[in-house]
Formats: C-alpha cells, sequence, structure tokens
C-alpha cells in the first residue's frame, strides 16, 4: 500500500510530506515493569501545577525517535528547547511505523524514547498496552489549536493522547497539458473519458488503485463508514449499509464508463509510469508522488477529488503526532517537548524545512502554506477527509474489503453480497482470532 508516510520526499521543493516516521530507545532508564508516577500530583506535589507553570525534572535529558527525513526539524527545534528549558535531546532514527512495535518491548524494559512520533492508526495499540500517556497538560490548548479532524486522530476512547504535528492524506494529480481545470465531479471525469480513453495506446483519463479499501474509501464513505463513533466502535461496523452499497454500485459501474483494466493491471508503478509519460491524465495519489512528477517535468496541479453522486469524497487520512512513552523517566520534561515542538511557530518551521502539512489550524492558513497550489489541494481534500481508525481491529479491516473490490471490479459479482461477505469476516475476525497485524 502507498501510504507510507514519506511526504518528506517533497521537502526539496517545499511542498509537502507525509506522515513519516521516527525510532529510538533510552539506554539511560532503568528497566521497570510499570510505568513510573505521571499524573500531574505525583510529578508536581502538593496542589498540582497548570500546564503554564509546568517545568522539567531536575536533571532531565530526553530521548526522541525520529525519521531520518525529519530529523533535521527536529534536531534544530530541540535546540530551542535546550536553550530554553536547559534539557539535553538525544536522538535515534526509527521510522513512524515501527515505533509503537519498538516500544512494546524497549518501554518496559526502560530503553524507549521518552517522547515518540507515529501515524494514528497505531494509537489504539499503543493505548491497549499502556505504552503512552494522555495529553493532560496541554489538553485544552492542544484542542483549541489544532483542526478537528487531527483531533479525532490522536483521541482513543474519549482520551486525548497526542500532540498534533502534521497531516496526510491523497488527492486528485491531473496533468494540466491534457486538463487544464480539475473536475469538481466523478461524472465530469467520466465525460471526458468518453473522448480522450484510447486502451491500446494506454490512455486513460483517471486511474486510481482499485483494489485498496485506502484509495477506495470515498466511494464506501458515501453514506457508509468503517467503525461507527469516529471509528472507535468496533461493534459498529457500517461497509456494508444502503450508503455504503449505493457507493460501491456507483464504483462498479467505472470499470465500464471510466477504467476498463482490471485491478491488477492498475499498480502504483504503472500509474505513476503512464502519468509521467503524458498519457494518463489524472490520477489519485498522495504527495510521496510529487518528487517524481516534478522530475519528469510534468506540469500538474492538486485538487480535491471529484465528488461522488452528488457528495464531496472523504479521502481515509493520517495524521502524525508526538506522544509520550508512559514509561519515561522525565514525563514532564517530555511533555513540555512534545508541546513545543506541535506549537503554530513548530509547525511552521517544519513546513518551511521538510514540507510536512500543519494540524495546528491558524499553520494551516498561514500565507505560506496557503499561496503554494500543491499545498493548498492537499490541505482542501484533508479537510473533507476521515481519519483512518485507529483501533486495533482495523487490521481486520483491509483484506476482506481489499477483495470484495476486487470481486465486484474484477469479476463483476453483487456489491451487496461481496460487502456483506467481507463485513462478516470482520465480525469473526473481531470476535475471535486476534486483530491481524
Amino acid at each position: 500500500m502507498k501510504k507510507a508516510y514519506v511526504w518528506t520526499m517533497v521537502a526539496a521543493m517545499a511542498l509537502v510530506s507525509a506522515c513519516g516516521s521516527n525510532g529510538g530507545g533510552n539506554a539511560e532508564n532503568t528497566a521497570a515493569s510499570t510505568p513510573p508516577s505521571a499524573s500531574p500530583a505525583a510529578n508536581t506535589g502538593e496542589g498540582g501545577q497548570t500546564a503554564e507553570e509546568l517545568q522539567p525534572e531536575e536533571g532531565a535529558s530526553l530521548l526522541v525517535w525520529e525519521s531520518k527525513e525529519e530529523r533535521p526539524f527536529v534536531e534544530e527545534i530541540a535546540k530551542e528547547f535546550t536553550a530554553k528549558y536547559g534539557v539535553e535531546i538525544k536522538f535515534e532514527e526509527i521510522g513512524a511505523g515501527d515505533q509503537v512495535n519498538k516500544l512494546v518491548n524497549d518501554g518496559p524494559a526502560g530503553l524507549g524514547a521518552d517522547v515518540v512520533l507515529f501515524p494514528h492508526d497505531n494509537l489504539g495499540k499503543a493505548v491497549s498496552a499502556g505504552l503512552v500517556l494522555p495529553n493532560d497538560y496541554y489538553e485544552e490548548e492542544t484542542k483549541a489549536a489544532s483542526s478537528e479532524i487531527a483531533l479525532n486522530a490522536v483521541t482513543y476512547d474519549g482520551i486525548l493522547y497526542g500532540y498534533p504535528r502534521s497531516v496526510e492524506t491523497y488527492a486528485l494529480f491531473y496533468n494540466k497539458k491534457l486538463v487544464p481545470t480539475a473536475p469538481k465531479t466523478f461524472e465530469e471525469v467520466v465525460e471526458f473519458a468518453k473522448g480522450y480513453n484510447d486502451v491500446k495506446k494506454n490512455k486513460f483519463a483517471l486511474m486510481w488503485e482499485v483494489g485498496n479499501l485506502y484509495f477506495n474509501y470515498p466511494f464506501l464513505s458515501t453514506g457508509g463508514y468503517v467503525y461507527g463513533e469516529n471509528g472507535q466502535n468496533k461493534e459498529d461496523i457500517g461497509l456494508n449499509n444502503e450508503g455504503a452499497v449505493q457507493g460501491m454500485t456507483y464504483f462498479a459501474s467505472l470499470k465500464k464508463d471510466l477504467l476498463p483494466l482490471n485491478s491488477g493491471d492498475i499498480t502504483y508503478d504503472i500509474k505513476k509510469g503512464l502519468f509521467t509519460g503524458g498519457t494518463l491524465a489524472m490520477d489519485i495519489n498522495g504527495p510521496w508522488t510529487i518528487a517524481d512528477y516534478r522530475k519528469a517535468g510534468i506540469d500538474f496541479g492538486v485538487a480535491p477529488l471529484p465528488s461522488i453522486n452528488g457528495q464531496p469524497a472523504s479521502s481515509f487520512s493520517g495524521v502524525k503526532g508526538w506522544y509520550v512513552n508512559s514509561f519515561s523517566n522525565y514525563p514532564n520534561a517530555a511533555r513540555l517537548f512534545a508541546h513545543f515542538t506541535s506549537t503554530k511557530e513548530a509547525q511552521l518551521k517544519n513546513f518551511e524545512m521538510t514540507g510536512a502539512l500543519p494540524a495546528n489550524k491558524e499553520a494551516a492558513n498561514d500565507p505560506s502554506v496557503q499561496s503554494n497550489e500543491i499545498v493548498k489541494g492537499f490541505l482542501e481534500q484533508f479537510n473533507q477527509s476521515t481519519p483512518m481508525p485507529s483501533i486495533p481491529e482495523m487490521g481486520n479491516v483491509w483484506s476482506p474489503i481489499g477483495a470484495a473490490l476486487s470481486d465486484v471490479w474484477n469479476e463483476g459479482k453483487d456489491p451487496k453480497a461481496s460487502l456483506d461477505n467481507a463485513v462478516q469476516q470482520i465480525k469473526d475476525a473481531n470476535n475471535g482470532a486476534a486483530p491481524k497485524e
């Protein structure tokens, strides 16, 4: 799946960056079977302490996990943090997608980083394992500053855990030579395809990975959803309700009307080759593609996805946030760092240095961000996106729905029957076998 958090490929062009990576371990921490006390009262003595009064523990030093691509920003902001609070920061390069798995072992052993940074769809696993502390001291400030979508993403079971830093989603790339103005509706795309498509010449109006739930959620979201209660209720599955079936039915019609290929013939590499070759007019993809498209010399734009059946197309989105290791010996210093590196000013610096899309509302609306056409297109799509559910049971969804998409697209199977079958598989997995990774 090409949803890897690699927006940083665009950093050199000051465009958009993907929810990337991080890692580490604190060798200085002593092994512990339970987290050190991290409540405000325990950390601050009688009477507690407000966020404004929060101070690092005496002698505190922090280990932070971060990706190689985004480390320059973190090192820069860490210098400012150290100058202000006198807390030494060390780094270890660990990919974002690997951090929670690493923290499962390193956290209780006292080897984990004090502050970690990972995409929100790993949050459920982290919380279930008791690996991260709630964002308590800075809760109100974080809620006031961050977009609602980002907040929902870093909240689990009604508790805010994350300090949102950057966001990502996919959108519509269009070749301006072939499509001067981005279409607003899928009906417009289908109409364009009638006069443009030529299978023998590899000319196609639009491509996307039709067998991958990640890129096809917009069709199911026209009335459907994965899990209810903002993706938190595994008992409420909305992938085969009336709206989802209608969306899947429309999806099925597009093979004949728009993209007459089987799912196996529509891969990331195939799409990239056709778009850079100038025969694919539009591509649904993420910011990880920008560098290659720029390098190919294609004059392209990025716009929100075309509406589906008269409804805005809601894409899946990801949010990268900072989290405080519950086993940290310096939870106050870690809280301070997570907050300090996710403020408006920090996110604008991150955007300037790596191209990461801000989760902070004011930063996202800053002229330096909004003046970039590519960035603006992704942010507009993000504003109508749905965060991927973060509960562990999300792991049980990908394969059954992916199989249903392929069955409907390739074999012409009944959309409702295919979705009913997929949902039953999800329920069986949720209630029986352990969630898949």
